[in-house]
């Protein structure tokens, strides 16, 4: 599934993910055996204390609370400082500091496998809605069934018999908090328990399953069209976003919290403690309140003032970390588990077929000075990222991202140029002079005269945003490049990231996308979320034969090989451009908050974990 990222990009990206180098994060491949609470969960007396207030990223919130969620709403907001808080994921990812599963805060024990590898197991912990009722097998059922009545809609949908829900063939009922999944085929386990279990929630079945407000509660799900009419019904309340706290179906949660306000038109939330909660953790604190900002200059400005418990600050104010170091904060950088990089539509009607040639694609990466941004615009805070796999932390199967094939290099972008017939001129506008499909022509569908004329949209309120698109104009030009820029909030950017279908309809009015945010993937960054043709998170529609190939390896074979293939070819092909990945966030945090640290490199907040002291 993709979870498309905004942050205070000192360095962010749209979400851009980018400093576990720091934290020494191991890079997982190996699925863990043991968990953290094997023995159960037992539940503490609880007296929950304090109010929290943190600062939501500018133009980035929460706005949609249904945890089937469409790849619109596939955002962090929604899934790690939104839903996670209210419906208990089956495993959970980078609860430790780490990209990996932490079975003590999950539904789920460990998975058993059987049957050569095609059959999980899976019992789950004690839990219990908070109308009063355990959280059962059949919930998970429920799940599995809305899913596949909705796997069209569904951010985390892929295409694909090798994927999830497809690749779901059998889930059985074994007893009230045992299940049994049985897929088509023995997959790769880190994969399996990384990136495709962790996308199941339990879902209330006793209270959803239902078609309309007033009918009553059945077993519709339990039929492909009982479970799409549920879900039309489900995902029509999930829309309606000023009815989120008076609507009785999102009062039924399993989670920590509760939604005790919320302001559909800004994004501030507020969320209360759980009393029914059954984990084994919290929660501490009372009250959550999530408090959004239009510019990252607001949020440091609440910041200074005291009024921020959990923040951030703007790269432009970095020097400042000293200052909150002395009042009582901690200064810490966030770093994911994530990559960087602008989508390019390939089926828009205006450029989709300059952006398809491979070579314009490579000619423009060769036009994007890393180093540079990194030294003068994130002052040394970022890492730079070359490829599909997160580059931090190092390890064996991000080595390619050493070597770039596209470093910096305006004198390449213009060979590559004039040698696919463009008549290129520095600093003016490059045109198409030999049309055509052979090797030395512009290519398919670029027409006689055809302008390198680009259209960017970049998100609102991030200083260090607007200086690395600036930036990015300056260069190029160096190769006859006009590249227009447009200032939009990260929220319609998200709105229209989606591939051409009609001229004039949806997803037809964007060429390249940069936001204060990114890419985060699930423990296993095999990519098939992001680059398979057809996938929810492939907004410009690359559909490539060889990369479907070599990502489907990297989910059925064992070891890095199929890894580093599939790595080196993306970083050749270039899909998207690929840009530095800085912190998510330098997070600033109040001393008496403890239980903040480590922050999580999936980019969730995990705030049944936290208490205030003194």
């Amino acid at each position: 599934m993709t979870r498309w990222i905004h942050c205070a990009r000192g360095v962010a990206r749209w979400a851009w993910r980018r400093r576990l180098a720091a934290l020494g994060l191991p890079l997982v491949l190996a699925v863990p055996t043991a968990p953290a609470g094997a023995a159960g969960h037992a539940i503490a007396a609880r007296s929950p204390q304090g109010v929290v207030t943190y600062a939501e990223q500018p133009g980035e919130y929460p706005n949609y609370i249904f945890p089937i969620t469409p790849a619109a709403y596939d955002t962090l907001a929604n899934l790690y400082a939104f839903q996670t808080f209210l419906y208990v994921p089956l495993y959970a990812n980078g609860y430790t500091g780490t990209p990996t599963t932490d079975f003590g805060a999950s539904l789920g024990y460990p998975p058993l496998y059987s049957n050569g590898g095609r059959t999980v197991t899976i019992r789950l912990h004690h839990y219990m809605w908070s109308d009063g009722t355990p959280v059962t097998s059949r919930d998970i059922q429920f799940w599995q069934n809305e899913v596949d009545a909705a796997k069209a809609n569904y951010g985390g949908y892929v295409p694909g018999a090798s994927h999830y829900p497809q690749n779901v063939v059998r889930l059985s009922i074994v007893g009230p908090t045992v299940i049994r999944l049985t897929f088509n085929g023995v997959y790769n386990r880190a994969w399996l328990l990384g990136n495709e279990l962790s996308q199941i929630s339990a879902l209330p079945q006793q209270a959803w399953d239902r078609t309309t407000s007033a009918g009553p509660v059945g077993n519709y799900d339990r039929t492909p069209s009982g479970a799409a009419a549920v879900y039309r019904f489900l995902a029509k309340q999930a829309a309606t976003t000023a009815t989120y706290v008076s609507n009785p179906l999102w009062h039924v949660v399993d989670g920590a919290f509760r939604l005790s306000a919320y302001d559909a038109g800004t994004g501030a939330a507020a969320f209360t403690a759980n009393p029914q909660y059954a984990g084994p953790s919290g929660p501490h604190i009372r009250t959550l309140r999530e408090v959004p900002f239009t510019s990252d200059q607001a949020e440091f400005d609440a910041l200074r003032s005291g009024a921020i418990d959990y923040g951030y600050l703007p790269s432009q104010d970095r020097s400042q970390a000293t200052y909150f170091e002395g009042h009582g904060y901690r200064v810490a950088p966030w770093y994911g588990w994530t990559i960087s990089y602008i989508p390019l539509n390939l089926t828009s009607p205006q450029v989709g077929a300059i952006l398809r040639q491979v070579y314009v694609r490579q000619a423009l990466q060769s036009l994007i000075d890393q180093p540079q941004y990194i030294r003068d615009i994130y002052r040394g805070q970022a890492v730079a990222d070359y490829g599909p796999v997160p580059p931090v932390p190092r390890g064996p199967i991000n080595a390619p991202e050493r070597t770039p094939p596209f470093p910096y290099r305006p004198s390449v972008a213009r060979q590559l140029l004039s040698r696919h017939g463009w008549r290129v001129v520095p600093g003016g506008t490059s045109t198409c002079v030999r049309p055509g499909t052979g090797p030395l022509d512009c290519g398919a569908g670029v027409r006689r005269g055809a302008a390198l004329t680009l259209q960017l949209d970049y998100g609102a309120g991030v200083v260090t945003l607007a200086q690395t698109v600036e930036a990015m104009k300056s260069a190029e030009s160096a190769a006859g490049i006009v590249l227009t820029l447009r200032q939009k909030t990260n929220e319609a950017i998200f709105g229209e990231l989606a591939p051409c279908q009609r001229a004039g309809g949806p997803g037809c009015g964007w060429e390249m996308t940069l936001w204060s945010g990114g890419y985060t993937d699930y423990t296993y960054p095999s990519g098939e979320a992001l680059l398979a043709t057809g996938a929810g998170g492939n907004p410009g529609a690359w559909s490539d034969p060889r990369n479907d190939r070599l990502i489907n390896a990297t989910l059925v074979q064992p070891g890095i090989g199929p890894m580093l293939a599939w790595e080196r070819y993306v970083m050749r092909q270039l899909p998207f451009l690929f840009m530095p990945l800085p912190p998510y966030q330098v997070s600033v945090i109040r001393r008496t908050l403890a239980g903040a640290l480590p922050q999580n490199p999936i980019l969730g907040i995990q705030p049944v974990f936290w208490s205030m002291r003194g």
